[in-house]
C-alpha cells in the first residue's frame, strides 16, 4: 500500500507529465564512465534533439526514427528499438508510473524502475519540482547510460523544424 506522501509524489509526478508539451535541458550522459555533454529539447510524443557540446555530434528523433550524427560517422535506428522510444513516450510513462512503486533517494529523488520487453529504464524525478530529472538505461550493447538532466524549462516555443532528421555526409 501507498503512504499519502508517496501517492501524492506520484499524482505530483503524473500530473505534471501531463502538462509538459515539451522540455528544454543541459545534459550529461555518462556511458560506462565516458562523459558527455550538451543540451536537449524533448517534444512529446517521442521527438527528441541533443547538441553535444564536443565533436558536432547530434541526436535526433522525429517520433519515428533516430538519426545519430558526427563528423565522421551517421548511425539510423527504428525508434522501437532503443530506450528513448519509452523514455520519450509521455502517455507510457503515464502509465508505468501510475502502477510502480516509486523509491526515494537520498531524499531528492524519486526513482520508478520500468522493465519492458528488453529495456531496464530508471526514471528519476526530483522531489520538490516533480520533473524529470535523468534517467538510466542499458544500451544495445549492454552498456550502462546515466543522463541527468539541468536547467530544464518547460513548454517552451520549439522550431517544428528542429526534429526534422539531418542527411548522411
Amino acid at each position: 500500500l501507498l503512504t499519502d506522501g508517496q501517492a501524492a509524489n506520484k499524482d505530483k509526478i503524473i500530473k505534471n507529465l501531463m502538462n509538459t508539451e515539451n522540455l528544454n535541458f543541459k545534459f550529461e550522459q555518462n556511458i560506462n564512465g565516458k562523459i558527455e555533454n550538451g543540451n536537449c529539447t524533448i517534444q512529446y510524443q517521442k521527438k527528441i534533439y541533443c547538441k553535444y557540446i564536443k565533436n558536432n555530434k547530434i541526436l535526433v528523433s522525429n517520433g519515428k526514427s533516430l538519426v545519430i550524427k558526427t563528423k565522421t560517422s551517421f548511425y539510423r535506428y527504428p525508434l522501437t528499438k532503443t530506450p528513448l522510444n519509452l523514455i520519450l513516450d509521455k502517455n507510457f510513462l503515464i502509465k508505468k508510473i501510475e502502477n510502480l512503486k516509486e523509491k526515494i533517494l537520498d531524499k531528492t529523488f524519486i526513482n520508478f524502475e520500468i522493465v519492458e520487453k528488453e529495456n531496464e529504464i530508471n526514471l528519476f524525478f526530483d522531489n520538490i519540482t516533480f520533473d524529470l530529472v535523468g534517467w538510466q538505461t542499458k544500451d544495445v550493447y549492454q552498456n550502462t547510460n546515466i543522463t541527468y538532466l539541468s536547467s530544464i524549462k518547460k513548454n517552451q516555443q520549439i522550431d517544428k523544424d528542429l526534429f526534422e532528421l539531418p542527411k548522411q555526409n
